[in-house]
């Protein structure tokens, strides 16, 4: 495993925790829907204008798509519109506990049954362990943020 790739993936979902702290504000200024809108309809332009100045350009032929592929783009309007409703009122790091418990109990399972053609992982007692952790730290989170 790559430790490039790990500080790589702990920064972005940094990325995430400046994300949610913002959208609560957003939300609040320019209503819900349309503080999901502005960030998806920036974050794809800005992907827009790397792959347009990127060498490699591709030909993409949509119809030859699984349908289902295409779901991760409802997905993350899902997980922005949620984020803008939670965080200012759970706070962001709460918001980002549930995140990550939710992340990791789905990624086991996807592991596991070998989903969406990813290499079956088993799991074993360090994952377990790890999976406990998790949730202990959604408990005392939660309980944290109600004393």
């Amino acid at each position: 495993m790559s430790i490039f790739f790990v500080i790589f993936v702990v920064f972005a979902g940094m990325g995430l925790a400046f994300e949610a702290g913002i959208l609560g504000p957003l939300g609040a200024q320019v209503g819900k829907l349309w503080a999901t809108m502005s960030i998806v309809s920036v974050g794809t332009l800005v992907l827009w204008l790397v792959d347009f100045f990127t060498p490699q350009h591709k030909n993409y032929k949509w119809h030859d798509i699984p349908r289902w592929q295409l779901i991760g783009g409802v997905l993350g309007s899902f997980y922005v519109v949620i984020l803008t409703l939670a965080t200012p009122t759970i706070g962001v790091a709460m918001t980002m506990v549930c995140v990550l418990f939710g992340q990791i109990t789905k990624s086991f399972a996807i592991d596991y049954f070998g989903w969406f053609g990813v290499t079956k992982k088993p799991i074993n007692p360090q994952r377990i362990i790890g999976l406990i952790f998790i949730s202990l730290a959604l408990c005392f989170s939660y309980i944290g943020a109600i004393s």
